[in-house]
């Protein structure tokens, strides 16, 4: 009981600092003129980067801001309402509630953490570490609330798992090869990575290369042997990739829009993984057995 309600207490805490970090992220460069960038940068390794010069995210690259204001559009319209509704029904006691706020509070901790190493610093440093820890805490005492359950029971038997585990590995396949790709280029070539700008090191590709794709990887196997273990896994971290994917399909619309080019391949292949992940979140969540999992 006491878990749960210090869940819940975190949980409005996030979502109203989610609301603040977001809602200003997206706002407070808008309106200003196109022209008052602060123009290029020259990093420690002689690239010359151009800097989106307005707003919270004036310091950072135009390339990194663009991205962020999308990441802020995907977690004001959808990763806080996600919350919200989550919330309510793990109060209810719903499992496929608890089973969604698990991975809504993923997303948030993989948001956040990025933000708090990646940005560079801004007025809303503080949030960002706010937000980073409440998510990691209330994350882990939701997992365990869910681990203390007869997971055996959660899912029914018609379950896919094997089929959903396939496509994990899939993913985590193609993401792997994409970063290592980048990273072993830059190493043979003694170089800096594709993207690394004037930031001093590569968060995101050590975030997925340490923590996202190995779960990705273990979930699929476990789930390929039809462990209950992995179903639980499975529906945190493809509420996490779904979050992570709409984000990358908002970030290509904004490139577009932009006029940025986008590579063909691009185009098609991150909205049908986007796609896909949310065929495998919707056959979880119909084969949720609420009456294994009530209390």
């Amino acid at each position: 009981m006491v878990g749960r309600r210090s869940v819940g207490i975190l949980t409005v805490i996030i979502i109203l600092l989610a609301m603040v970090a977001s809602g200003y992220g997206l706002l407070s460069g808008h309106g200003a003129d196109e022209k008052g960038r602060a123009g290029w940068f020259t990093s420690i390794r002689g690239e010359k980067v151009e800097l989106y010069g307005r707003g919270i995210y004036q310091y950072d690259s135009f390339s990194v801001a663009t991205q962020a204001i999308a990441q802020d559009g995907v977690t004001l319209a959808a990763g806080v309402p996600l919350l919200l509704v989550a919330l309510v029904m793990s109060l209810r006691g719903r499992v496929r509630g608890r089973l969604l706020l698990a991975g809504a509070l993923g997303y948030f901790t993989y948001t956040y953490a990025s933000y708090c190493f990646l940005a560079t610093y801004n007025n809303l440093f503080l949030i960002y570490v706010m937000l980073f820890s409440a998510s990691l805490f209330a994350f882990i005492l939701t997992l365990r609330s869910l681990e203390r359950e007869k997971l055996e029971g959660l899912f029914k038997a018609g379950l896919p798992s094997r089929s959903i585990g396939l496509f994990l590995l899939f993913i985590t396949c193609m993401i792997l090869m994409l970063w290592l790709g980048r990273i072993v280029d830059s190493l043979r070539q003694g170089t800096a990575p594709e993207g690394l700008e004037h930031y001093t090191t590569l968060v995101i590709q050590a975030l997925d290369l340490a923590i996202l794709l190995p779960l990705l990887a273990v979930t699929g196997i476990l789930l390929i042997r039809r462990q209950p273990f992995g179903n639980l896994l499975a529906s945190v971290v493809i509420v996490k990739v779904a979050a992570l994917l709409t984000s990358i399909t908002m970030m290509i619309v904004g490139m577009l829009k932009a006029g940025v080019h986008v590579s063909t391949v691009e185009l098609i292949v991150f909205p049908a993984f986007n796609v896909g992940v949310f065929v495998c979140l919707y056959l979880l969540l119909r084969n949720v057995q609420e009456s294994g999992g009530r209390e």
